[in-house]
């Protein structure tokens, strides 16, 4: 889909505020309600506009240990694969889970309480999946930047 210059404002305002009122929004594309919601329309019913959501304060709740975890496997079959990503995704601590190129074969964020509780979860993930033949975890010390904006850029 090709995004103009108000799409790319609508959802820039949006990134950094979903609360705006369909009001706020219009007037700040310079657009009436009605243009601008059938924008919003067009933008969610293409998959741009996945879901609107509230973001929280990890710190404020408790979850301020953050690890990342890359794992290594000899089966890459194609069931190994559907299970292990069956099972991880069901792990509430996982906030992104990837399969990667190089030396590793997935990477996990998890966030978690402090280090028992990671090791906790650290237990589960080897015990849930058989054939997991390396798990590396590094530990984040101080979040230096985090975003859930897109960069939309001009193009």
């Amino acid at each position: 889909m090709e995004l103009d210059k108000t799409d790319r404002k609508i959802l820039s305002l949006l990134q950094d505020d979903a609360t705006l009122s369909l009001n706020e929004l219009a007037e700040a594309v310079n657009l009436t309600t009605t243009p601008c919601w059938k924008r919003l329309k067009k933008l969610e019913d293409q998959g741009i506009i996945q879901k609107r959501v509230a973001l929280l304060n990890p710190d404020k709740l408790d979850l301020s240990f953050t690890a990342f975890v890359m794992v290594k496997t000899s089966d890459h079959s194609h069931e190994w694969y559907s299970q292990f990503v069956e099972t991880v995704s069901e792990f509430p601590e996982v906030m992104e889970f990837y399969r990667m190129a190089g030396e590793y074969d997935y990477m996990m964020k998890v966030l978690v309480k402090d280090m028992p509780c990671f090791d906790q979860f650290y237990k589960k993930l080897v015990n849930s999946v058989a054939g997991i033949s390396n798990v590396t975890s590094t530990f984040a010390m101080e979040p230096l930047k985090y975003t859930t904006a897109l960069p939309l850029g001009a193009s």
